[in-house]
């Protein structure tokens, strides 16, 4: 039976294994890669024996190489930047290609407490045999800290503050004191964090100066030009679709380009040629919900329509993305329509569409 989604060690083996073998760089301690190894696989690019990586992340390779010589380091990273950028993305990719093991993750959300962190008890073992070794429900922070890993700690912002704080001691002084059982977990090499956090969602806590010393911060950007926006969402588009086994065309240039479009004008607050200001939607209008656009398009498609991708098959998933507060959003959406779509002559399909499904 196959899996709706791989693990990226999974997904990427045979990458991650051609890299190996034609890697001479050196490898920190416990690093299944060297660090340039690690840029290649996630920029891509062609290695000396013709094979091809795939490129995972698309944008600038500096950042990337800033966040890699980070967790060659004592420092742990923390991705930053808006919902949609790649983050979580990125974050997997690192600990895939380091590690071999992309699994040791941490959910932050606002009930995440600090036994989800440092350690747990199996609490029948606990009442019947008293504090054990056997009683202890290791975390995936314990076990990286064990097999000298990466553990990733995802929306470490929706944490609330005092348990951000549990991370202090594991940052500065790589231990995990256990003192019901008076011992302490003493990190291997080859152990970090990669924390990933945005500053837009609502029940977002900042963290604390202590905190924010221990984490070398990467801020990810959104795609810089629309060539690059549509590059990512033409990628991830197909190899979301091949995993779904969506019975559709590929998608055409044209459609993602009016999707991206639209995305990149109004989250900037501004049309493509600089000429109409626009109000911008309380979402964040990322990448990722351009992706998610296309994909709900091509399902529409391939189920109730005649398996290509048009207007009509896109307006539910971009009203959708657009309007997420049911007042405020769909004045800015309706003036948007009314004065940009509208005026354009080979749009006119998609202000039909659109304009059925909001009113």
């Amino acid at each position: 039976m196959s899996v709706l989604r791989q693990h990226a060690e999974h997904q990427f083996a045979q990458e991650l294994e051609e890299l190996r073998k034609g890697d001479s760089g050196k490898l920190p301690p416990n690093w299944k890669l060297s660090p340039a190894a690690v840029v290649t696989y996630l920029m891509g690019g062609k290695l000396k024996n013709g094979f091809e990586v795939s490129p995972k992340y698309i944008g600038s390779r500096r950042l990337m190489e800033i966040a890699v010589a980070t967790l060659t380091t004592d420092r742990a990273l923390l991705l930053y930047g808006l919902p949609g950028t790649a983050k979580s993305w990125v974050a997997e990719h690192l600990a895939a290609a380091i590690s071999g093991n992309s699994t040791l993750l941490i959910q932050g959300t606002a009930g995440t407490g600090e036994e989800t962190i440092r350690y747990g008890w199996n609490y029948a073992r606990l009442l019947a045999e008293g504090p054990s070794e056997k009683a202890l429900v290791v975390t995936p922070m314990m076990t990286a800290m064990k097999e000298g890993k990466i553990a990733r700690i995802e929306e470490l912002t929706r944490i609330t503050a005092d348990v951000q704080d549990t991370l202090i001691t594991i940052l500065s002084e790589k231990l995990l004191p256990v003192p019901e059982l008076n011992l302490e977990v003493q990190a291997v090499q080859g152990f970090n964090v990669i924390a990933t956090a945005n500053n837009r969602d609502k029940g977002v806590n900042e963290l604390s100066g202590a905190l924010k010393r221990r984490f070398n911060t990467v801020i990810l950007p959104v795609p810089e030009s629309m060539e690059e926006e549509m590059d990512i969402v033409q990628r991830r588009v197909a190899s979301l679709s091949k995993v779904l086994e969506l019975p559709a065309e590929a998608p055409s240039l044209k459609e993602i380009r009016r999707v991206v479009t639209i995305f990149r004008e109004l989250r900037a607050g501004v049309t493509q040629d600089g000429k109409t200001k626009l109000k911008t939607p309380t979402s964040a209008m990322s990448t990722a919900e351009a992706i998610s656009v296309v994909n709900s398009g091509l399902a529409l498609a391939a189920y109730f329509g005649d398996g290509t991708l048009n207007a009509h098959d896109m307006a539910a998933g971009l009203v959708g993305a657009v309007v997420k507060d049911p007042v405020q959003d769909k004045v800015v959406w309706n003036e948007y329509l009314e004065t940009v779509l509208k005026t354009r002559e080979d749009w006119r399909d998609i202000y039909r569409a659109c304009k059925d499904i909001t009113l």
